[in-house]
């Protein structure tokens, strides 16, 4: 294919194996985590860095949590994804030293809460050393209301106006009905209600005696 950029060979064989330091740029945030994490006393903030005497040796606590801040900082929450990614992709293979935890073992975030806890606790407090926050105030609304936009329930002030008005010459009462959408009634007492049943009863028995002519 002349006139066309091409590739190297992937039969071609080198006398001199290429190091995987080598793929990953001096500025890749990749050595940003690997840094931040290996200068932490993971053991003060909650994890289990002392390994088990029996059974298959574990994975060390540094490696999932270099894996799950790649996770989060490429928006990859799912634990199957993370695996996935560690067998394929060459940033992850240098982060982690080409290990590649499954999907279960990936998501010790469940196990580890408190110590996440306390990595963000740090990172913020070397962002504060290094000067990287500014004195600006944000503020966020996150305030939620139900809206409710009924005609009945909407008001301009030329309806506040005329409520007011009728609430003044003494129509009280209608503004709250329809302040409320409904007119309130009184609850029937014990006595209504056995005249009614009786009534209802009565009436029953002369449909059953009623017959066509």
């Amino acid at each position: 294919m002349k006139r066309f950029v091409e590739g190297d060979d992937r039969r071609q064989t080198t006398l001199f194996p290429e190091a995987l330091d080598d793929y990953i740029a001096d500025d890749n945030p990749v050595r940003t985590v690997d840094l931040f994490v290996d200068h932490l006393d993971l053991g003060a903030l909650g994890f289990k860095v002392v390994p088990a005497t029996k059974g298959r040796p574990a994975y060390h606590p540094s490696v999932l949590l270099k894996l799950y801040l790649y996770g989060y900082l490429n928006r990859i929450q799912s634990s199957r994804r993370l695996e996935g990614k560690a067998l394929r992709n060459v940033e992850l293979m240098w982060l982690t030293g080409r290990l590649a935890p499954d999907f279960k073992t990936a998501d010790f975030r469940r196990d580890h809460g408190p110590g996440l806890r306390g990595v963000c606790r740090q990172f913020v407090l070397l962002c504060r050393e290094l000067n990287l926050f500014n004195q600006a105030t944000v503020a966020i609304d996150g305030s939620k209301f139900k809206a409710v936009n009924a005609h009945d329930r909407n008001f301009t002030r030329r309806k506040l106006e005329k409520h007011i008005q009728q609430i003044v010459q003494g129509g009280g009462g209608g503004f709250h009905q329809r302040l409320h959408g409904r007119q309130e009634t009184p609850k029937p007492s014990i006595q209504n209600r056995r005249q009614c049943v009786s009534s209802n009863s009565k009436f029953k028995v002369e449909l059953t005696d009623w017959r066509p002519v």
